[in-house]
């Protein structure tokens, strides 16, 4: 088994096990969806396949692990330790780390290079992918009302579609940006 088949299945274990957060929902509705979307972007537009890969699979893995408060440093601190205990390159864990310290859209961090956008733009994208885990999200976790949980879902895909800067990754969600913000209009307006 290669490298991003070890780290995927990892990632697949954590998120099936009985005590996690949010069961093992991420692992298809998040995890994959990122990581697809990060192959198309490193495919087009360069940068190191697999770094980016294993950052993509890893990226919010301390979410998983230890809840959502900063997991961006959670995660960085498992992935380093996961990628050593499989001898993976330090130069390589360098990197794969910065990719996901600096993931969060919501965090000014600055993105150093295309791995580190990427990854950036591919969780960012990950969203339109999932309504229902975004109103589950408001609903459940948040306890929002209806009309709370629209807005709320309404506003996050608006600052996920501010925060792409690649014309690939616009080109690709535009239509399911025009079609959330259709669906998710303000009916009080």
């Amino acid at each position: 088994m290669n490298i991003v088949e070890e780290i995927k299945e990892f990632v697949r274990s954590e998120c099936e096990k009985p005590g996690s957060k949010y069961g093992a929902e991420p692992f298809a509705y998040h995890f994959a969806p990122v990581v697809e979307y990060a192959a198309k972007l490193v495919d087009e537009l360069g940068g190191d396949r697999e770094v980016v890969l294993l950052a993509a699979w890893l990226h919010d893995i301390g979410s998983i692990i230890e809840g959502r408060g900063n997991h961006h440093l959670s995660g960085a601190r498992i992935a380093k330790q996961k990628l050593q205990e499989l001898n993976y390159p330090p130069e390589k864990i360098t990197q794969v780390v910065k990719c996901i310290l600096n993931h969060r859209g919501s965090q000014a961090s600055e993105r150093g290079n295309i791995e580190e956008q990427i990854i950036a733009e591919a969780d960012a994208m990950s969203a339109f992918d999932n309504f229902a885990g975004l109103f589950k999200a408001a609903l459940v976790y948040e306890g929002k009302t209806q009309g709370e949980a629209r807005d709320s879902v309404r506003q996050k895909l608006e600052r996920k579609w501010q925060q792409l800067h690649f014309a690939k990754s616009k080109k690709i969600i535009e239509p399911k940006h025009k079609a959330a913000m259709l669906l998710l209009k303000d009916k009080s307006a």
